[in-house]
C-alpha cells in the first residue's frame, strides 16, 4: 500500500511544479516587445555604420542620426507640424465623404437587385482606374487646390468601403432576414437592425483598407499638386537635394499610418463589443 501512496504523492508534486516549457513561454511572451524591436535596432545600427563608413552612401542615404537631426530641424521651424496637419485634414475630409456615400450605397446595392443591376457595372468600370490617373483631370477640374487633393483621396477610399460593404451585406444569413420579415419588419428596419450589425466586420475591413489607400493617394496627389503636406515635403526634399527631408517625410507617413490603423481597430472593438463576449 505504501508504494502506490508514494507514487501518487510524487505525481501530485510533479503536477504542482511549473513545467520548464511554460516558464520559457512566459519569458518569451514577457519580452515580445523587445524581440520585435531588436531586428529594427540592428537594422538602424547597420544603416548608421554603413552611412558613416561610406561617404558617398551618406550623401544619398543619410544616417539615422542625420535623419533625426533633420526631423528636429523641421519640428523647430514648425514645417513638419504644418505639413502633418495639412495632410491629416485632407485625409479626414475625404474619408468623411467616402464613408457618407460608400456605406449607404453599399447597403443599397447589397439589398436591392435593381440597384446592383444599375450601379455595379458603372462602379466596376471605374474601380480599376487608379487614383493617380485622375490627377491630370482633377487639376483641370479643380485647379491646384484643396478640393483637388480631397477628390483624389476620396477616390482611393471610396471603392474599398463600397465593395466591402456590399460583400458584407450579401454574406448575411438569409434566415435572419426572413425571420425579420416574418415579424413584420420593414426594409428600413431590416437594414438597420439585421443587415448593418451583421455586415459591420466587413465594413470595418473596407474602411481600414480605404484608410491605407487614401493615405497613399494623398501623398501621390501632394507630390504633384500641393503647396503643403507630407507629399509636398518629400517633393521639396527632392528639389533641394535633401534626402534627409525625404526620409523624414516617409517615416512620418509610416508612423501616422500605423496610428490611424490602430485607431480604426480600437473603434471597431468599441463598436462591436459583442464580438469580445
Amino acid at each position: 500500500m505504501s508504494a502506490p501512496d508514494h507514487t501518487q504523492a510524487a505525481g501530485g508534486a510533479a503536477e504542482a511544479a511549473p513545467t520548464p516549457s511554460r516558464g520559457i513561454a512566459a519569458d518569451l511572451a514577457r519580452f515580445a516587445p523587445v524581440q520585435s524591436a531588436l531586428p529594427i535596432g540592428i537594422l538602424l545600427l547597420v544603416w548608421e555604420l554603413a552611412s558613416r563608413t561610406i561617404p558617398d552612401l551618406r550623401v544619398l542615404l543619410p544616417s539615422p542620426s542625420d535623419t533625426f537631426a533633420a526631423a528636429a530641424e523641421l519640428v523647430k521651424t514648425g514645417v513638419l507640424q504644418r505639413d502633418i496637419l495639412a495632410s491629416l485634414k485632407r485625409v479626414f475630409m475625404a474619408l468623411a465623404v467616402a464613408s457618407a456615400i460608400g456605406f449607404p450605397l453599399g447597403l443599397l446595392i447589397g439589398m436591392s437587385k435593381l440597384a446592383a443591376w444599375l450601379l455595379e457595372p458603372i462602379f466596376g468600370f471605374f474601380r480599376p482606374i487608379p487614383p493617380l490617373a485622375w490627377i491630370p483631370l482633377s487639376i483641370v477640374w479643380f485647379g491646384i487646390s484643396e478640393s483637388q487633393n480631397v477628390f483624389i483621396i476620396f477616390l482611393g477610399a471610396f471603392f474599398p468601403i463600397l465593395v466591402n460593404t456590399v460583400q458584407g451585406v450579401r454574406e448575411v444569413d438569409r434566415q435572419l432576414v426572413r425571420a425579420a420579415r416574418t415579424l413584420g419588419a420593414s426594409r428600413f428596419d431590416i437594414a438597420v437592425t439585421v443587415l448593418l450589425p451583421a455586415a459591420l466586420p466587413s465594413m470595418f475591413v473596407g474602411f481600414r483598407v480605404g484608410v491605407g489607400i487614401a493615405w497613399m493617394a494623398l501623398v501621390a496627389g501632394e507630390l504633384v499638386a500641393a503647396s503643403s503636406g507630407l507629399g509636398f515635403l518629400i517633393s521639396q526634399g527632392r528639389m533641394l537635394f535633401r534626402p534627409d527631408y525625404i526620409i523624414v517625410g516617409m517615416v512620418t507617413i509610416g508612423l501616422i499610418g500605423l496610428i490611424l490603423d490602430a485607431l480604426v481597430r480600437l473603434l471597431q472593438r468599441m463598436v462591436m463589443k459583442w464580438q469580445e463576449a
